[in-house]
Order: structure tokens, then C-alpha cells, then sequence
């Protein structure tokens, strides 16, 4: 996709519905597509957000609307705040209790931005929606788009995906965008300035247990594991360490007897790291036929694999990997290079298959 010609395909006159955060790249979004000749509406979109923490979302509406008065566009808002608790939030905190590390985002798109926006605005005369999501670059938020069907992008454009964000606040000032300076919004929509740990903890009852080692020793107390994923070496308390004992990481949670298994020996950690994965959900965008690599963290290191069917096979074992996170597949590096990585869709890590 080239950004200074959002489609050559697309006629110019369809109406497309842009969601307007209260951000600078979808109010850049927006402009972009009103200067190609696109008949643009924003929507402020409304999700859920926790009574016992301060409400946010009027400014960001209000941002919203600031950008459609600067560009002369029509402005909607939309409340889905039911349909995001139910469809995300709710989700989120089954898994949770299954003692899983779920993606909210991944969710929220799915559920939310690429679903249910899409319905309503397709049932008020839209030809497309867009988004300000990146797609590459240093923001690249591809890792959460996985979900998204061929059918999903048939109808939706990207205007700022492949830009860089230096370029983004350049033309929101070019555009007298009121957002041009605005900071990034950090973290999950609905939880604010809080942690998960402490949202997890107004939702899911846990109590302190008991941290063994690997030679079934309790050597110290953790407050509660929803406060814990697998590879973490912060938070809980050892109160056996030898003076020659390294950090300990987390290699394991057992939700029926509410603990924690820990080492800090390097080849135990690795005995405890998986090399093959039972995967659901599988979404492919493009099927695979080249070499695959694949992100199993948000920003995190990018590593070659072996996909058969719903098994994904690590060339070595990883540490730190948390059931129940995306997985998401790029095609190789070297297949790729005049485009970069291009994200051919992803899964939810299910099940342990080898150690």
C-alpha cells in the first residue's frame, strides 16, 4: 500500500468510516483520506471502562470531535461499552482465572474495531472503515491484527501504515490537527494508569500461596498469581537463596494448589521451556510458503519455526512463554527484505506438546 495513494482500486468518492481515538494517527488517518477525495465520517468509538477508575473517555471523545471540526467532517459516536465488556473484558478474565495470559487488543480488534464497528457502519451506508494502525516500522502493531480475515481487509484501509510517526505528526500539523503533539496512549484502553495485576485483582479472588524449587522445597511466598507469568524474576519473595544462587525465574503456575515453580540453574529453566506448541484459533492471512518466523510477545524478538497444522515447533526452547498469548506468523526476513516482515496471520498458543 502506498500512503500518498490510499488505493488506486478504491473510487474516490466511497464513504469511508475512519475510528477517531482522540489520537494523532487516526485524525491523520481521517485527513488523508477526505484530501483523496473519500467522503469521510468519524466515529469516536465508546468502550468499557472500570467505574472505580477515572473516567477518560469524554476528552478522548472530545479530541475526536476537535478533528472532525478541523477537517469538516461529520462526527459519530458509538457505544459499544456492553459489547466490550462482554466480547473482551469478560473473555479476558475467564482466561485469567484458567490461570492463561491472554491479548485484550487482540480481542478489542477483533471484537470490537474490525466486528462490530464494521457492522454498524456498513448498516449506515459505509463502503470501508479505517483505522490509524501501523502495519510496519518502529510502531508496527501487526502483532495484533492477526485475527483479521481476508474479507476484514477487503473493506478496510490503513492510511498511516506504513508511515513513520515522525511523518504522521508532520502532517498533523500540516493539517492544523490539534493532536499533533498529543502523547501516545500506553497500555491497555481501559485500564488507565493501573496495572493488570491490580484490575485482575478488583475482579478475581486470590490469596497468597506457597513457591517451591524444582527439588519440591518451599523456599518463599507470592502475593497471588494473577500478579505472575511464566519467566518473570520480580514480585515474590525467596527466602532460602544460597550466596551462590543467581535470580530466579518462574517456570511454572499450578492454579490447584494456588504456587509457584521457580529455579535460577539455567538448564532447569531451559527443561521447562517448551519447544512445541498446540495451538486454536489458527487465522491464516496468507497461507505460508516460505520459511516462517514468528512473534510470541508484543514487540518481542522475532524467532524461526516449523508450522504443521495446529503445531508450531521451536528451533529451541523458549523461556518466558505464556500460554494462552497470541502467536503471530511473518514470512522470513530474507523472503521479505524489499518489504519488510509481512504478517501472514497467527493463533492462540493452547497446550504444552514437548518439553
Amino acid at each position: 500500500m502506498n500512503t500518498k495513494q490510499i488505493s488506486p482500486n478504491i473510487p474516490a468518492k466511497s464513504k469511508v468510516f475512519v475510528g477517531l481515538s482522540g489520537g494523532v494517527d487516526s485524525a491523520v488517518s481521517a485527513a488523508l483520506l477526505k484530501s483523496q477525495g473519500f467522503k469521510v465520517v468519524g466515529v469516536f468509538i465508546k468502550a468499557w471502562q472500570p467505574e472505580w477508575l477515572p473516567c477518560t473517555w469524554r476528552e478522548e471523545r472530545r479530541d475526536a470531535m476537535k478533528a472532525c471540526l478541523t477537517l469538516g467532517i461529520p462526527f459519530l459516536f458509538f457505544d459499544f461499552e456492553k459489547e466490550y465488556k462482554q466480547g473482551v473484558v469478560d473473555r479476558m478474565l475467564l482466561e485469567y482465572k484458567a490461570g492463561r495470559t491472554p491479548n485484550p487488543d487482540v480481542l478489542c480488534n477483533k471484537e470490537i474495531k474490525f466486528g462490530i464497528f464494521w457492522q454498524r457502519a456498513k448498516a449506515l451506508g459505509a463502503d470501508y472503515i479505517a483505522t490509524g494502525h501501523y502495519l510496519s516500522g518502529e510502531k508496527d502493531q501487526s502483532y495484533f491484527l492477526w485475527t483479521l480475515t481476508r474479507d476484514d481487509f477487503s473493506h478496510t484501509l490503513f492510511p498511516v501504515g506504513y508511515m513513520e510517526k515522525s511523518e504522521v505528526r508532520k502532517l498533523a500539523k500540516k493539517y492544523n490537527l490539534s493532536v499533533a503533539e498529543k502523547k501516545d496512549s500506553q497500555g491497555i484502553c481501559f485500564l488507565g494508569d493501573v496495572s493488570m495485576g491490580e484490575f485482575l485483582s478488583h475482579y478475581i479472588k486470590d490469596s497468597p500461596g506457597r513457591i517451591f524449587n524444582t527439588e519440591g522445597e518451599v523456599i518463599g511466598k507470592h502475593k497471588g498469581l494473577i500478579y505472575y507469568t511464566i519467566g518473570k524474576r520480580h514480585g515474590f519473595d525467596v527466602n532460602k537463596k544460597l550466596p551462590e544462587s543467581g535470580p530466579f525465574y518462574i517456570v511454572a503456575k499450578d492454579i490447584k494448589t494456588n504456587s509457584l515453580l521457580v529455579s535460577d540453574k539455567e538448564s532447569e529453566i531451559l527443561e521447562f521451556s517448551p519447544t512445541k506448541i498446540k495451538l486454536k484459533d489458527i487465522n491464516w492471512i496468507r497461507e505460508p510458503r516460505e520459511e516462517v518466523i514468528a512473534q510470541i510477545r508484543y514487540r518481542g524478538e522475532k524467532m524461526p519455526v516449523k508450522v504443521s497444522n495446529d503445531i508450531v515447533e521451536f528451533g529451541n526452547p523458549v523461556q518466558g512463554l505464556s500460554l494462552g498469548q497470541s502467536i503471530v506468523f511473518y514470512s522470513s526476513a530474507e523472503a521479505s527484505a524489499k518489504e519488510g516482515d509481512i504478517c501472514l496471520g497467527g493463533a492462540v498458543m493452547d497446550k504444552v506438546v514437548a518439553l
